[in-house]
């Protein structure tokens, strides 16, 4: 078998594993508030979002193509194959640190930040498709903006038309409610985030020439949806006590509104192809409804601990993508 060959298999791999890893880091923004307000138990809160990140993820390929094409160009990238596959250790290295340490980190920061990195490795800043990069940059940043002030206006509305409800029975209607709000919102995170995932692959396959167009086989989509299926089956306990509770004390109003907020958010993203950070999104949505809730009531220092690892994720993978870069670089 050729080197070319060799790195394409090790790229499918660990693109598999990217995804599978992003299912048990990302299980809690779908099913925490559900989880934290006693809505569903662990297990069956888990087992539903990983059968709907799996239907999520067979929807739609449009998040996938952006990924192929809009950060760099597969059909010209120097020495492609190389830059995917120090770009997939790189993300997976930085999702496992802020896994184990209990951080709602972004696999997209990870991802986006790691394959640009290790493109400019290789071929220098001229290798990196401007128009499209900055374009998933803005959506990375404007989405948890988004999604806070929707959040406060989503809770805003709840607390005008619920305010003559008794409060024990409001929430246990919307304790019932939240399990189709976290199974929406499951299905929403797969709609996104697992094509991430098929985007690297497809990547690969251009760039060892194994196919001519950015159309995401059927195949890759499987696979990839199975992966993040079986990740999510896994469950992320220390990411769900961070999100479900850490953040706010989370009622069963607060998790319905939070995740409506997020599905939506995070629908609108998928629906104009565009790739976003389900953590910030879902993370936002809560500090949103928590602030309109009672703005004392958020635990700000979780918060600030949280934007600082946004913040960093994107410069850490893409200066991690370009070391691992230049060390592959040796051996292909």
């Amino acid at each position: 078998m050729d080197a070319l060959f060799i790195l394409t298999i090790l790229i499918v791999i660990f693109a598999l594993a990217f995804d599978f890893i992003n299912g048990f880091h990302d299980t809690a923004n779908a099913i925490a508030t559900s989880v934290s307000t006693k809505a569903l138990k662990p297990r069956h809160a888990i087992l539903l979002a990983a059968v709907m990140n799996f239907i999520g993820a067979m929807t739609f390929t449009g998040v996938a193509k952006a990924i192929t094409k809009d950060i760099v160009d597969p059909f010209t990238l120097e020495n492609g194959s190389v830059v995917i596959l120090a770009a997939l250790i790189s993300a997976i290295a930085w999702n496992l640190i802020t896994w184990y340490y209990g951080i709602p980190s972004s696999s997209s920061h990870a991802i986006i930040g790691s394959i640009a990195g290790a493109a400019i490795a290789a071929a220098g800043f001229s290798s990196l498709n401007y128009s499209g990069f900055l374009k998933i940059i803005q959506a990375l940043i404007i989405s948890p903006i988004l999604a806070f002030a929707v959040g406060y206006l989503v809770y805003s509305l709840f607390k005008i038309i619920f305010k003559n409800n008794n409060l024990a029975k409001t929430n246990k209607n919307f304790r019932r409610f939240q399990i189709v709000t976290a199974a929406v919102q499951a299905y929403s995170h797969g709609t996104n985030d697992a094509q991430k995932a098929m985007g690297i692959i497809t990547m690969a396959l251009i760039a060892s020439g194994h196919l001519t167009t950015d159309d995401v086989p059927f195949w890759v989509q499987l696979a990839c949806a199975t992966a993040m299926g079986l990740g999510t089956s896994v469950g992320g306990w220390k990411i769900i006590k961070t999100v479900g509770g850490n953040i706010m004390k989370i009622r069963p109003v607060n998790g319905v509104a939070a995740d409506l907020t997020g599905a939506l958010i995070i629908f609108g993203a998928t629906y104009i192809h565009l790739p976003v950070s389900t953590t910030h999104v879902i993370s936002s949505s809560i500090m949103g409804v928590g602030a309109s809730h009672r703005l004392k009531g958020v635990k700000w220092g979780t918060a600030q601990r949280m934007l600082i690892t946004w913040v960093i994720t994107l410069p850490i993978s893409a200066t991690l993508a370009g070391l691992v870069y230049l060390i592959l670089n040796l051996f292909f």
